[in-house]
């Protein structure tokens, strides 16, 4: 029977880089260099965050999904600790990502995701590139953006027609062979906030109705999130997970991690949910029971 273990992380938005100005900004970034200074660089904080992944790493997973929010206003001097950072979680081949909306903040610098993290992003095909197909055993992994520059004040993503028939056309591809698929994507398939949401949900779900995968993972919500979409062979798990560095936020989780346990068998596919991470203390546990997806 075949095993694969895969932990899933989000949005650890790194902090900035010393000496980071208001003199250095304008317009969207302004605000968020603010934000930053007023409330979040004390939440979402570097030692927790190493923590966290100490910990994950301690589980040995397979495979590690990182989706999104690596930075906060994505200046120019903020990708290359970033890529470092990435390095340390694992290597290229052990490691799948995907860009949040933090990584393509502005038109200005939105090129420069894909020019940092090439091998990250990059398919069996060694193209970097979304969307990207990712073959580990009977594990296939499959990479969307939806991160696009926004205007002030509003976080929402779009993966695109172009995007969207490509994935299709994929998954299409995929749909004989005896896969277990998984989509990584930053924001969630379904949002209450009109100035968060995944412009093209509707177009995307529409879609994986048609070409199902079996697992879905985001994040972007910072929250412990599961929700199942409807398809003719089946529901899709789509499953998010809070700040991969929040700590002491009033509003959301502290940072956890989620670990899946897949497995099949001669009756199909299994897939075991866990979570990890902080709870009222500075020790990371196992914050619910394993549940069967």
């Amino acid at each position: 029977m075949t095993v694969f273990t895969l932990a899933h992380l989000s949005d650890p938005h790194l902090p900035l880089p010393p000496k980071t100005g208001l003199r250095h900004l304008a317009s969207k970034r302004a605000l968020g260099y603010l934000n930053w200074r007023r409330n979040r660089h004390l939440i979402h904080r570097r030692d927790t965050l190493d923590a966290l992944v100490a910990d994950l790493q301690a589980q040995q997973p397979d495979h590690i999904a990182v989706t999104g929010d690596l930075m906060n206003i994505a200046l120019a001097n903020e990708f290359a600790p970033a890529r470092q950072w990435l390095e340390s979680v694992g290597p290229a081949e052990q490691v799948s990502l995907v860009p949040g909306n933090h990584d393509a903040y502005v038109r200005s610098t939105a090129h420069r995701f894909a020019e940092t993290f090439p091998d990250y992003i990059s398919g069996d095909d060694e193209r970097p590139g979304f969307p990207y197909l990712r073959r580990r055993g009977r594990i296939a992994i499959i990479g969307v953006s939806s991160a696009v520059p926004t205007a002030p004040l509003r976080a929402t993503g779009r993966l695109g027609p172009t995007q969207r028939a490509a994935l299709e056309t994929l998954l299409h591809s995929l749909s004989g062979e005896r896969l277990f698929k998984v989509l990584l994507i930053h924001h969630p398939l379904q949002s209450r906030s009109r100035h968060k949401r995944l412009m093209d949900s509707a177009e995307l779900i529409a879609l994986l109705q048609r070409d199902p995968v079996d697992l879905v993972l985001h994040g972007h919500d910072h929250v412990h999130a599961t929700i199942r979409i409807d398809t003719p062979t089946g529901a899709i798990p789509v499953v998010g997970v809070p700040s991969a560095s929040a700590m002491n936020d009033s509003h959301r989780p502290s940072a956890a991690y989620n670990l899946f346990t897949i497995s099949e068998g001669n009756d199909g596919w299994r897939c075991e949910h866990r979570v990890r991470g902080f709870q009222a203390s500075d020790q990371i546990v196992e914050l619910r029971p394993p549940e069967m997806l």
